[in-house]
């Protein structure tokens, strides 16, 4: 359930590379699992400077509040507007429609310093 093609943080955010040098991000289904029913998503606007580790957002499930932290510093491209009616498809869909936004990295090599899934899986199963 962790896909290889993605990049990783000890956060559990995911990250994917596109072809235009724009990355998506959203949350592991490792995450989705342990907070249970997502009922709100609250993301940065289109436009905002994020720097890595910081807080970009915020997950509310039916257990508790968790952050969103920028796996990478960049500006936010897009965010994924289907979230504010549907923020379940993060628990149906992670690495699919539950994705929460994009951005274009301030430093692109960054991506190459994210966790592995092979590495990513340790981490979860330690």
């Amino acid at each position: 359930m962790i896909p290889e093609d993605l990049r990783y943080t000890a956060e559990h955010e995911w990250v994917a590379v596109d072809g235009s040098g724009n990355v998506r991000v959203g949350i592991t289904h490792f995450a989705q699992d342990a907070l249970g029913d997502i009922v709100y998503v609250q993301l940065p606007e289109v436009g905002a400077e994020v720097a890595a580790g910081d807080s970009m957002g915020e997950v509310e499930s039916t257990k508790s509040v968790s952050e969103i932290y920028a796996p990478l510093s960049g500006t936010v491209t897009a965010r994924n507007e289907q979230l504010a009616d549907a923020p379940e498809s993060i628990n149906t869909d992670p690495y699919g429609a539950g994705w929460l936004l994009e951005l274009t990295p301030a430093d692109p090599a960054a991506v190459d310093a994210l966790l592995t899934a092979d590495a990513y899986r340790g981490l979860t199963e330690s």
